[in-house]
């Protein structure tokens, strides 16, 4: 097996503010995505998804406090000077955001903006131009000589956001970061832009990491995901073994959500209850005063277990996590279900 593109371990990230509590965002989180792969983030709004995707591009503001280990190809990024980050963003790292309208500089041709990224890491000015209207026209932007000199506002949504990957891409980077980069695009321009992922992947080895809601996406396009909720990792698979066996409640929650062709109006499921504050998140499992399966040791926090075939999952409510604690044991539930 390869060796692991991107390696994040025991992450947490606390925001933090004068005579306020801290925000504590992102609580040990630890992941890898291998060159080739796609691995998902999922869960709600305010989970950490995109939290933790800009903490490896050394995008969090000064308020933020990192702690843990990020690695891209061996090389530690935390507390890594600014100069050396902005060395590795655009050439070892891209990063696709979610709006391509705040990502485009509207004063500038599209064409221009790819180009920057190239000179930016050593290419000069007619090879950037050259580099920038070959991306164009691997990302399907048609005629991409006369498009070139175009300005963002040319373009429609979809064609945009081609033109944010075209950037991402133009140093080849081993390592992309795609943020909701589906958001608000209909379902057949939303097809053609995962289509365009798949075929960096296949064609140049890109490890991605994608950061979705969007379940549908993700079963079209992930290798493994990992499921966060309210800072915390609490289920990683494979993609098949996450849609067809899913162990934690909270994952399950989310797959009854998903709206499906065979509801009846007025049918769709929801998740009761609120996303905790993370200010002050409640003891052990934060998914527990949602919980259906909640009991007495919910009150830990357990440990994200593997069962020995790569599927981790932290709920006591599972005979693998308890093991792993050195608890077989069922523990007595109450309004389990």
């Amino acid at each position: 097996m390869t060796e692991p593109l991107l390696v994040v371990d025991d992450l947490s990230i606390r925001y933090t503010a004068p005579r306020r509590p801290a925000v504590r965002a992102v609580e040990g989180i630890s992941f890898e995505v291998r060159p080739g792969e796609i691995v998902a983030l999922v869960g709600e709004s305010g989970c950490g998804k995109s939290t933790t995707a800009m903490a490896i591009m050394g995008l969090l503001p000064s308020t933020a406090a990192v702690t843990g280990r990020i690695s891209v190809a061996g090389r530690d990024l935390v507390g890594l000077p600014d100069e050396a980050m902005r060395e590795l963003r655009g050439n070892r790292i891209g990063m696709v955001f979610q709006d391509p309208l705040t990502s485009l500089d509207p004063s500038f041709s599209i064409g221009d903006q790819i180009a920057a990224t190239v000179r930016a890491h050593g290419g000069s000015g007619p090879q950037a131009r050259r580099r920038a209207i070959e991306l164009l026209a691997e990302v399907g932007i048609p005629a991409p000589e006369e498009r070139y000199g175009d300005p963002p506002h040319r373009f429609s949504g979809g064609m945009r956001q081609r033109v944010v990957i075209a950037a991402a891409i133009a140093n080849n980077p081993a390592l992309l970061l795609a943020d909701e980069p589906t958001t608000a695009l209909d379902v057949t321009i939303q097809a053609q832009i995962l289509a365009l992922l798949r075929t960096l992947r296949d064609t140049h080895g890109t490890g991605i990491l994608l950061i979705a809601h969007d379940l549908g996406v993700v079963a079209q396009l992930a290798d493994r995901v990992g499921v966060m909720y309210a800072g915390q990792l609490v289920e990683t698979a494979s993609v098949e073994a996450i849609f067809a066996a899913p162990r934690h409640p909270y994952t399950r929650a989310l797959l009854a959500a998903q709206p499906t062709g065979a509801q009846q109006a007025g049918t769709l499921q929801v998740i009761e209850g609120q996303v905790p504050d993370l200010t002050a998140p409640p003891p052990g499992c934060r998914f527990a005063p949602r919980c259906p399966l909640v009991h007495e040791a919910c009150v830990m926090l357990p440990p994200l277990a593997d069962d020995g075939a790569g599927h981790r999952v932290a709920c006591w409510a599972t005979e693998q996590t308890r093991r792993a604690a050195g608890r077989p044991e069922a523990t007595s539930t109450a309004g389990a279900s």
